[in-house]
């Protein structure tokens, strides 16, 4: 197939690029670099910015399949940028496919638009949005989520079939957010634990993330024939999926595992969950007052996202997506390390 990915030099969208490109279909990549490693690959580069819609709409002419993995990611306090990359963005990505006549489009999503601050243990697709919770918190990121997500389910059709993922946690060699902000905290002593220790989440490997996109994208075109989807049982289009390694992990021993990698001691001072939280609320207050753009070190939203636990059912996936995580955490864990030593400053 002919398919776009928005954000192809990203970390997930990188993934995609190479899984498209390792099975022989031509790959396009929309973003704002250049990224001569993607060229020189094959892969045909358009620069552009997510928020222009006139350049979506040019870098979707001609392609089956959109994967749409462009976001701005974080805790920041800038509501404004995260709704026109997040939530805008988006829909300049749906209105693009239409008047392009692309038949399939898998948004990359978050399970963090069904965070409401509690525990998440075991929940699967019917939980709701947590709009109410977000908005109050200022999880702007969450919040621009689950309004695009919403968009994009929204908007599937017969001659236009959307689907959403849901990866938690992704991780892997080539991260550029998670892994490199925990090292970088750690060596500068600002890493604690929040809570208690021992809320169990789920975490997905990056190349299973990216292997799940290609099968659902598979999986919408024979939802795409009708009847033949019925008889197969396969009913991808309009709906959202959790993806994961299928086997939770406890958070802060996780993080310990990462740390060591590198001969990184591990976490040992400690702040509750209570003490996080008010801290979260006056860095939010602060940080809007002051007008500064940079991400505060704690937020109510990262508190709890540290301190609770949140793991899900991802049979939806493995039953109508063919999904199974082919690289293990352990494998993973394995993988990341050598990706470490070989990249990681001292």
């Amino acid at each position: 197939m002919h398919a776009l990915v928005t954000g192809g030099g990203g970390f997930l969208g990188g993934y995609i690029v190479e899984a498209l490109i390792a099975r022989g279909d031509h790959v396009r990549s929309f973003g704002r670099g250049n990224y001569p490693g993607l060229r020189a690959q094959g892969v045909e580069v358009i620069r552009g910015d997510i928020r222009d819609r006139d350049a979506v709409a040019a870098a979707c002419h001609g392609i089956d399949c959109v994967f749409h993995t462009a976001a701005m990611p974080g805790i920041g306090m800038r509501a404004k940028q995260y709704d026109e990359i997040n939530r805008i963005g988006t829909d300049n990505v749906l209105f693009a496919c239409k008047a392009a006549h692309v038949s399939r489009l898998v948004y990359t999503s978050s399970p963090s638009v069904t965070f409401a601050g509690d525990d998440q243990c075991g929940i699967d697709e019917s939980a709701s949005y947590g709009f109410d919770w977000l908005t109050a918190h200022r999880a702007y990121y969450s919040l621009s989520k689950a309004h695009a997500e919403r968009n994009v389910l929204t908007a599937n059709q017969l001659s236009f079939r959307t689907c959403a993922l849901r990866p938690h946690l992704l991780w892997g060699p080539g991260d550029t957010q998670l892994i490199p902000r925990l090292i970088a905290r750690a060596r500068a002593g600002r890493l604690r634990r929040i809570g208690e220790g021992a809320n169990l989440v789920d975490i997905t490997y990056v190349e299973n993330a990216a292997d799940a996109h290609l099968q659902a994208a598979d999986a919408l075109a024979q939802d795409t024939h009708g009847e033949a989807a019925a008889a197969a049982g396969c009913h991808v289009a309009g709906r959202s999926f959790f993806l994961s390694q299928g086997q939770r992990v406890n958070c802060w021993q996780w993080i310990n595992e990462i740390l060591a990698l590198l001969n990184l001691p591990p976490v040992t001072k400690s702040l509750s969950y209570t003490s996080a939280w008010r801290l979260g609320a006056f860095c939010e207050v602060g940080y809007h007052l002051t007008g500064v753009s940079a991400e505060p070190p704690m937020t109510r939203f990262l508190a709890a996202q540290l301190a609770k636990s949140h793991w899900f059912d991802i049979s939806a996936a493995k039953r109508d997506l063919g999904y199974q995580p082919c690289v293990s955490t352990e494998e993973g864990m394995c993988r990341l390390g050598e990706w470490l030593r070989k990249t990681a400053k001292p």
